[in-house]
Parts: C-alpha cells; structure tokens; sequence
C-alpha cells in the first residue's frame, strides 16, 4: 500500500529536497516572493537566509536581481505556468564579478488547494561560456591563418608555373641554337620534361590546394595537355583515360602525373614509328582501399623497335625515383602488339581493361 506524507511531512521532505540541490535553488510564492532556498542560492549570491523569507526575488541583494527580462519572464511564467529552460543573464556577484547565469523556471499549480509556486534553477556557465569564446576566437584566427596560408599556397604555385615556363623557354631557346643533334635531342626532352612539370602544376593550381585530387578529372586534365603539346596532326595518336572514381592525396598527385607525363611522351616518340590511323596510348588507374596500379599502355612496335632500344636512360631514372617515393614498383611487358607499363602499389587484382 502506498503511504503519503502527512502535509507537515511533506512540507519538511520538500525542503531537504530543495536543500540537498547542489546548484542554486529557490522556491517563490505567486507574487515572486521568496518562501524557500537551499545553502548554494545563499551562499553563491552572498544573501541572508535570515533577511530572504518573503522578500521579492527582485528586492534582494540590493536589487541586484531587478533584471527586466528576467522580470518579464517570471510575471509570464506564473499565469501561463510554462516551463522557461536555458534563459540566460549575466549579473555582477559580490566577491566574483560579472558571472553569467543559465536558469530554469517551472510554475507548479496545485489547483484550488493553495496558490502556485514558481521553482528557480541556476546554473553558472561562465567558465563554459569564456571557453567556447576562446574557441571560437581559436577558431577565427585558425581560419585566417588557413586564408593566409592558401594564398601564400597560391602566390607559390604562380611562381613555380612561371619559372617552369621560364625554364622550358630557356631549354627551347638552347636546342635551337645548337650545332649539334645529340645536343638538340637533350634539350628537347629536357623541355618536354619541364613542360610536363608544368602541365601537373597548372592543374593542381586549378584545384586550390585541396587535401585530395579526384583521379580521373586529374588524368583526364593531364593528358589533354599532353596531347595538345606534343601530338601533331602529321601523327594522330589517341590518348584515352580509363580511371576508377576514386581520390588520392595531393602530395601524391604530382609524383603520379609526372610518372604518367613521362610515360605518355616515351609512347608518343617512340611507339608509332610508322604513321597509323589506329595509334592509341591508354592511360588507366584504378584503386582498392590503400592498393592502387597505375598503367600506360601503348599498341605500338614494343620494345624490340630500335629506336625504343636506343632511348636514353633518364626517363627510367626518373620513373625508378617517382615510384620509390611513392612505395611502389614498376613492371614493364612488351610485345609486337605494344608496350605496357604498370605501377603498383602493393598487391593489385585488377578489375579494369587496360589494353590500348
């Protein structure tokens, strides 16, 4: 059987309810007059117990409490009996300062027994407050730091494109003054070296400095460059991209377009001695997870034409040297069918067509 408190009961467990709040607590009359508090309201306010009991909340503390809205809050509250949550106010506390305050307000009517009571909540967040502050001002100035820095990025990527180009008009310059063949040769793969540097350049200048490069709108880009810097009409040749719709990191990104500028323009020079209509270099990439391959294919003459066997050995170099930074490795086939050069990273199973 459930038993209830006698009213003199009741009226003692309500106040060593009220008493064992941890948080500041008051209980106010239907004209906001104080009936009842706990030792934190008292004690967080710096009030007399003894000069509080009936007094109006916005007569205590010399006032400190005649806060308009807080007044019009509370005069709504108590004939509307709604549940006022998440008001704040800041007011200055004797001995602490300016202190904001966060309280909840309920209005408990009993009917026509006994007039209503209005239940007061307070919880400072002052320290909560000052600390989304500081991060929010952290968060400002980060945010100017990463505005600074994007255009330092910017102004950087300008001028590496423009002593790239610089370079290349150098080395163009050079191969067209000289006597000799072999000299010209060297300049002019020199040129197209640093021509490639420059293509992957523009493009990730276009990308603004972002953490990750979608693949197949990066190779799509790259070789179109290609194609218009070093395919000529005398010697149609295709240059197709077959890409997964996957990202990779920017600091990749320009490893992996200098690998593929170097392959494509090995296959161009060397692949089509002979003038075809049916020319194709194919540019593939694909990734699982962390694995990802990488091939350019050709359907020209293989390894076994001449002047294939007589290139020089810088372009190997520099791929050897890409593919290390990239943890990579390099695999070559060749037959009177093409060409096919594949980097890989870590075991591969591919899902792709790869045949140009």
């Amino acid at each position: 059987m459930q038993q209830f408190a006698e009213p003199g009961d009741a009226k003692t467990l309500a106040l060593a309810i009220v008493e064992t709040i941890s948080e500041p607590f008051v209980v106010l009359d239907s004209q906001l007059r104080v009936v009842a508090a706990n030792s934190a309201f008292f004690k967080t306010f710096e009030i007399d117990p003894a000069r509080s009991h009936g007094i109006s909340l916005f007569d205590l503390d010399e006032r400190q409490w005649d806060i308009p809205l807080l007044r019009e809050r509370l005069r709504t509250a108590i004939p509307e009996h709604p549940l006022i949550s998440g008001f704040e106010f800041d007011r200055d506390v004797a001995g602490i300062g300016r202190r904001t305050f966060l309280m909840t307000a309920r209005t408990v009517d009993y009917g026509r027994s006994s007039a209503p009571n209005t239940l007061l909540a307070f919880r400072d967040v002052t320290e909560a407050r000052r600390a989304e502050a500081e991060r929010q001002a952290l968060l400002e100035r980060t945010e100017d730091l990463l505005a600074q820095q994007r255009v330092l990025f910017q102004e950087m990527q300008h001028r590496v494109a423009n002593s790239l180009q610089i370079i290349a008009s150098i080395l163009m310059l050079k191969a067209r003054s000289v006597t000799s063949e072999e000299t010209r040769h060297h300049l002019e793969d020199a040129h197209q070296r640093v021509m490639s540097a420059a293509t992957v350049q523009n493009y990730l200048h276009l990308t603004d400095g972002v953490d990750e490069i979608e693949v197949s709108t990066y190779l799509q880009k790259l070789c179109e460059g290609l194609a218009r810097s070093i395919i000529l009409d005398s010697r149609p040749i295709i240059i197709d991209v077959n890409a997964t719709q996957c990202t990779i990191p920017s600091r990749n990104a320009v490893s992996i377009g200098l690998i593929v500028t170097e392959l494509v323009i090995n296959a161009v020079k060397y692949a089509f001695p002979v003038v075809t209509s049916s020319a194709r270099v194919l540019v593939s990439y694909e990734a699982h997870g962390t694995d990802w391959r990488l091939v350019v294919s050709d359907n020209g003459v293989g390894l076994d034409a001449p002047d294939k066997a007589a290139e020089p050995g810088l372009g190997s170099v520099i791929i050897e040297a890409l593919t290390k930074q990239l943890d990579a490795r390099v695999e070559i086939t060749s037959s009177e069918h093409g060409m096919s050069v594949t980097v890989a990273h870590a075991t591969f199973h591919s899902t792709l067509s790869t045949a140009a």
